[in-house]
């Protein structure tokens, strides 16, 4: 229904606080990975017509009683598709600053 919701404000987030994050964070790596997952679950509520073109724009608040199942949606799997891009970057983050360490480490070596 509305679980893209969760990582676009995790995006927005990030985007906005990236030129404060050192660069060895990699902070752009999270908003493109984070940006891509909402874009592909955007065009995947829109193939599956949860999301449509006009008012409400979102079919689940057609109906008022639908609306708290939206809710839970969005915290439960949106946070966790949230949370699961977070780590997944994270690692990725902890694996380039190890290559990147043993690298100048073994140049350091050499010297």
């Amino acid at each position: 229904m509305a679980c893209f919701i969760a990582p676009t404000a995790a995006a927005i987030i990030s985007t906005s606080v990236r030129k404060k994050i050192p660069r060895r964070y990699h902070i752009g790596w999270l908003n493109t990975m984070l940006w891509g997952g909402v874009i592909m679950l955007i065009v995947d509520h829109i193939a599956n017509g949860e999301i449509v073109a006009y008012p409400p724009f979102l079919t689940a608040m057609e109906n008022p009683s639908a609306i708290p199942v939206m809710v839970e949606e969005i915290v439960t799997l949106g946070g966790a598709m949230t949370a699961a891009i977070v780590a997944c970057w994270a690692i990725m983050v902890i694996v380039a600053d190890t290559i990147t360490t043993k690298r100048e480490t073994s140049q350091a070596q050499l010297m």
